[in-house]
């Protein structure tokens, strides 16, 4: 434990990040002082539990609550000095009669991009990387490696766009042996807190709540920094013309699909078990028979039913001599989907009905067929009751797994199909897969947006959680 957190201990002093030290110093030395103790046995077991809860559970929903209300994402992940720094990296152009540098490419050990540079005129060897130039103290200094032709070309762009800041602006390579040094054409102005282009002269004055470089006709640099932009992200999943439309369409089919998905796949498990409940031959080969779809790895399944489904040489297709094109219209596509998760999701159903099936007293079932009650009138007067009881739990968790249910949709149509005028929005998008498009589509990762539509989803599974709970408790007190 004290290894661990020396360990731990020394790339947070160096990354000055003296909350996280303390934090890391309180929990040793209370668990130094719980584990050397004979006192508080209770907690010894009970503390693991809950900082592995806390770990995992609490800290992650807390980081995508707070993730929500800011811009975070491609363009916003740093401060804005780091902005600024890539904004000036960035607009380096070579100056005519500059000097050329000798130039080896070197990784860390993580794999990070660094420079070895040898001055022509001095002979000085430096090592160049993000945070700046400085003495090499090696050729190769300690802990790089040095890239061979092939090994530099495989990583050609990244090695093209990859620049080392400096005074007068920034080294870049010219070609996999070569670098120069270049100026930088836009600079940051302290006085007025902007940036300005040297060449066309157009400034860009820093916009603070939106944390980026904004000029006077409305262009923004792509490089801009992290801040708290309140509720934006929330309101503009709801108001943003362009997105609330598709938005509210895809909740409604989002739940369409959860409960399509999870009543269908109850009915089906339900029947099956109560088929083999009773005495019969060969019994064990048919629930082995039906639990076998459960036992296949689901993306794999995914894939194949999305091939059966083929318009031209699908299994389905050729079996029935049709020629439907199951994914090209939303009605065919959105049962093609529905169908899959019916084949996929009732063996499970299957299973736990099975044992709930088998818990139930059969003297309930003899008192009713003594009253002259038939089997569909037992089965619907006390059977069906305590299967609900005892499955809800289940089915609530299997209604909020296919809620976000985002496998079943992108390996199978991706969302599609899409309209002609609308190619963000599918008509089986789930929100989780329409989310993964806005968030991370052609506009670069939005992780702040991505986040809020999170909140909203997990809001919308809790809420009917907690209604469906609060209806199964008042069921429990019925049939107890």
């Amino acid at each position: 434990m004290a290894a661990v957190a020396i360990w731990a201990a020394f790339p947070l002093a160096e990354g000055r990040h003296w909350t996280g030290l303390g934090i890391l110093a309180a929990t040793t030395a209370g668990l130094l002082y719980l584990y050397t103790t004979s006192r508080h046995i209770p907690a010894k077991y009970l503390v693991p539990g809950t900082l592995f809860l806390i770990v995992f559970q609490i800290f992650p929903v807390l980081y995508t609550a707070s993730t929500a209300f800011t811009n975070f994402g491609d363009g916003h992940r740093g401060s804005k000095a780091d902005a600024i720094t890539a904004i000036q990296t960035a607009s380096v152009t070579r100056v005519p009669g500059s000097t050329e540098y000798q130039l080896k490419i070197v990784t860390k050990g993580d794999g990070a991009l660094a420079f070895l540079i040898t001055d022509p005129a001095t002979g000085q060897l430096s090592i160049g990387d993000s945070a700046g130039l400085r003495p090499a103290g090696g050729n190769p200094p300690p802990g790089y490696t040095v890239l061979n032709a092939g090994q530099a070309s495989a990583r050609s762009r990244e090695i093209t766009d990859f620049a080392v800041p400096t005074a007068a602006g920034a080294i870049r390579s010219a070609g996999l042996s070569r670098a120069y040094e270049g100026t930088a054409v836009r600079a940051y102005d302290q006085a007025t807190d902007s940036i300005r282009d040297s060449v066309s002269g157009k400034v860009w004055k820093a916009d603070e709540g939106a944390g980026a470089f904004v000029a006077g006709d409305g262009e923004r640099l792509a490089q801009g920094w992290r801040v708290n932009v309140g509720l934006a992200n929330f309101t503009r999943a709801l108001t943003d013309d362009t997105i609330s439309g598709d938005f509210l369409r895809t909740l409604v089919w989002n739940f369409v699909f959860a409960t399509a998905s999870t009543g269908g796949t109850f009915l089906v498990g339900m029947a099956f078990a109560i088929a083999l409940q009773g005495r019969m031959r060969l019994k064990g080969l048919y629930r082995i028979l039906l639990v076998l779809p459960y036992a296949m790895p689901s993306f794999a399944m995914l894939l194949v039913w999305r091939d059966l489904f083929n318009t031209d040489f699908g299994l389905i297709n050729n079996v029935l001599g049709t020629n439907v094109d199951w994914f090209g219209t939303g009605l065919t596509a959105q049962f093609a989907v529905l169908l899959v998760q019916l084949w996929l999701g009732y063996p499970y159903m299957f299973l736990v009905t099975t044992g709930a099936l088998q818990a139930i007293p059969g003297e309930l079932t003899d008192a009713t067929r003594v009253d002259g009650a038939g089997p569909l009138q037992a089965f619907r007067a006390v059977k069906l009751p305590l299967l609900l009881v005892a499955l809800t739990p289940l089915l609530i968790s299997s209604f909020a797994f296919n809620f976000n249910n985002f496998n079943a949709i992108y390996l199978t149509t991706e969302g599609g199909p899409f309209p002609a005028d609308n190619p963000a929005n599918g008509a089986t998008d789930l929100l989780i897969t329409y989310t993964y498009r806005l968030a991370f589509g052609g506009s670069g990762a939005q992780y702040g947006f991505a986040a809020a539509i999170s909140i909203f989803i997990f809001l919308i599974v809790a809420v009917v959680s907690a209604v469906s709970f609060r209806r199964t408790r008042a069921q429990e007190e019925v049939y107890s």
